[in-house]
């Protein structure tokens, strides 16, 4: 049996709507959020599910800018979690906390997990963010507090099942 690692995929609505008729999400260079070793060494306190957590937002704010990136997509944030090989995942940055991962291929929807969408109330917020993320990414306090805002909101939790409800 292979042994499976819980990954983190930004994404946009759009992305899903390609998921559902394409079967598969991403491609060789997909980025993804996970618990790498060097996440569990920076933040060696944490349990499992804080360390999931953390990988988790990270990836939610990959979703932000993806969608400074696409001015054309819903301002949701949307996260796709799914079970992939552990043997393939290729670590994309080996800095001490780091949860950055890179996908050998793209994600089959066989291997989602569940999906995360920002609810629409969340819209003007996430709007906002997605313009300064990567200014927040540069240190700006400022960018960094709108940045902040948006992520007060949680993501709403989706079965696999549901995806067609979801678009």
């Amino acid at each position: 049996m292979t042994d499976l690692v819980r990954v983190y995929v930004p994404a946009t609505l759009p992305m899903l709507a390609a998921l559902r008729a394409d079967g598969q999400l991403g491609d060789q260079a997909t980025i993804a959020h996970a618990v790498t070793p060097g996440l569990r060494e920076w933040y060696a306190e944490g349990d499992e599910e804080e360390l999931e957590y953390v990988a988790f937002t990270r990836a939610a704010q990959g979703a932000l800018q993806l969608l400074r990136h696409d001015s054309s997509a819903p301002r949701r944030r949307v996260v796709v979690s799914a079970d992939v090989p552990a043997s393939g995942l290729i670590r994309e940055d080996t800095e001490l906390g780091s949860s950055t991962v890179r996908l050998p291929q793209a994600v089959r929807l066989s291997e989602l997990a569940s999906i995360h969408v920002d609810s629409t109330d969340a819209e003007e917020a996430i709007g906002e963010a997605a313009e300064v993320v990567e200014e927040a990414l540069a240190g700006d306090p400022d960018a960094q507090f709108t940045v902040d805002g948006a992520e007060d909101h949680e993501l709403e939790w989706y079965a696999v099942s549901e995806l067609d409800e979801l678009l």
